[in-house]
């Protein structure tokens, strides 16, 4: 019989003083995850590669067979995956709203006290305010393992995921998002891939970040306002792990990029500081890293808080934090480049 994954209310828990396993509201002993046996895998290890592609991205399958596919994928070797050229979408220059407005902070904060958010991390995306982003490209998906291990070999780079046993990610999981990596190394791999292919890959800015995810209309989430657990891979999916890019088609923001709720954080190439007219946060990033790497977009462990656009985070120092990183580049074609 499978079980299924409940969480504990963390209202008023201090996160970061708990074991990881409390801190994602699950009991210290084993719960078995959804999707723990993919009974979809024999039905599609056959299929070949460019139908395995469109499956993993079919909304009308059911996770489970999405998953499947994703696997079979993985080690048939997924066409949607090209370390040397990614896929990038064209997002156009437009006035860009960012951020929270401060009348919505104590509804925000009710809705996930539930999981242990503070009042001050949502009040570290006020005020609403406006600015004007440049046209620039983003990734249709976040780097994945296979790509990671490209860089790693091609440059001798020593930090390994923290994540890799013994410095090997499972063949299994080439397709899914790399992550336990450091804003350095996120930062090496967009130069090193660069350098190789003459383009102008970068990370994106937090703002560029934002906009790629939450539209011109300041989305709370990249299909809308309202919040759909079907369309992200956050604890409430209950899976418990990383999927193959692109398995919740159903998330994709509107310049078509995917993966932007949930799955892995990513890394921006912005430093916290307050918003104009803003205060500075003291909360426990501040205090224990100083300056620090804003990220955006949740993880595959982290409640849906975590995964709402305005939403900003960084990486602390443990292992409860999946950070990973997506590519950005400068001058665009039109269209997706």
């Amino acid at each position: 019989m499978t079980s299924h994954v409940v969480h504990t209310n963390l209202v008023d828990a201090d996160i970061n003083s708990l074991t990881d396993r409390a801190a994602m509201g699950l009991p210290e002993g084993y719960v078995e995850p959804r999707a723990e046996r993919l009974r979809y895998f024999a039905r599609v290890a056959g299929h070949p590669a460019d139908e395995l592609a469109a499956e993993v991205e079919d909304a009308s399958l059911p996770l489970e067979h999405r998953l499947a596919a994703g696997t079979a994928l993985a080690l048939a070797g997924d066409p949607r995956i090209r370390w040397d050229a990614p896929r990038m979408l064209r997002v156009p220059a437009g006035q860009a709203l960012l951020g929270t407005p401060e009348g919505e902070v104590d509804a925000l904060h009710a809705d996930s006290a539930r999981f242990g958010v503070q009042r001050s991390w949502v009040e570290k995306e006020c005020p609403r305010h406006t600015l004007l982003v440049a046209d620039f490209a983003i990734a249709r998906h976040p780097v994945t393992n296979a790509e990671f291990a490209v860089f790693l070999k091609d440059t001798g780079h020593t930090e390994i995921p923290s994540n890799w046993n013994y410095g090997r990610f499972d063949p299994s999981a080439a397709n899914h998002p790399v992550y336990t990596v450091t804003a350095q190394s996120a930062d090496a791999y967009a130069g090193w891939l660069a350098r190789r292919t003459g383009r102008r890959f970068r990370l994106p800015t937090e703002q560029e970040w934002e906009y790629a995810a939450a539209g011109p209309d300041g989305l709370r989430h990249p299909w809308g306002d309202t919040w759909d657990a079907q369309a992200a891979n956050t604890l409430e999916t209950g899976l418990l792990m990383t999927t193959p890019v692109g398995a919740f088609p159903e998330g994709r923001s509107w310049c078509g990029a995917l993966d932007m709720a949930g799955n892995v954080e990513e890394y921006t190439s912005s430093t916290y500081r307050p918003y104009p007219g803003g205060e500075l946060v003291r909360d426990d990033l501040y205090l224990r890293l100083g300056a620090y790497r804003i990220a955006r977009g949740g993880a595959f462990n982290r409640f849906r808080d975590l995964a709402r656009c305005q939403r900003r985070h960084g990486p602390y120092p443990r292992s409860l934090y999946a950070m990973g990183f997506r590519l950005a580049e400068d001058v665009p074609a039109s269209g997706e480049v």
